[in-house]
């Protein structure tokens, strides 16, 4: 799966209600992400936790600059497992 465009505070509100179906792929590309702020960051990791307690593990592939510059910066690079 991939999300596109912005991943902030305003647009995250509307992908919450596909939360389950993006941690459950396993796989989430962000490469098309064009901005990001700390919502977008708390968004990631809420897709971790429910692909933990789905029993899996979500990869984030494709992550820019922006986005790892504020996993780091947030103490969460670790957690968001970032490829």
């Amino acid at each position: 799966m991939s999300l596109t465009g912005s991943l902030d505070l305003a647009s995250v509100p509307a992908l919450m209600p596909r939360a389950d179906q993006l941690a459950a792929s396993g796989r989430l590309d962000v490469s098309g992400v064009t901005a990001v702020d700390s919502a977008g960051v708390a968004f990631l990791l809420e897709l971790q936790r429910r692909a933990r307690r789905q029993g899996k593990d979500l990869v984030i592939s494709g992550a820019g600059n922006r986005l790892r510059q504020l996993a780091v910066f947030f103490e969460v690079d670790s957690l968001l497992q970032l490829n």
